[in-house]
């Protein structure tokens, strides 16, 4: 079993990557598809697919299959130590307002 103050190191340093910290910000927001990240980052898929299984092997996000699409959230379980890097996360609701209703349909 890790040492708290190794798996804090480990978070924090999920966290020191303004793209994971971007999609964390969006998360806050409501839960999103791959394809709605990819739209406001304006990256690849792949891209957002590797930031987003780095963030679910640390805990900080889950992700839930609908049909054959994946829809990710923040895990909320873990969030309690990360509240207030959170909190100081700008909001994203602007950007995402844009995104056309549900792209994965």
């Amino acid at each position: 079993m890790k040492q708290p103050i190794t798996t804090l190191a480990d978070t924090l340093k999920l966290l020191s990557d303004k793209t994971r910290l971007t999609i964390l910000a969006m998360l806050k927001e409501k839960e999103l598809c791959v394809c709605d990240i990819v739209t406001v980052l304006e990256t690849t898929q792949p891209n957002v697919s590797q930031h987003l299984k780095k963030l679910k092997a640390g805990g900080l996000v889950n992700e839930t299959r609908r049909a054959q699409w994946i829809y990710y959230s923040l895990n909320l379980e873990n969030t309690a130590n990360l509240q207030a890097i959170l909190d100081l996360l700008p909001s994203m609701k602007e950007e995402l307002e844009k995104l056309k209703p549900d792209c994965c349909n």
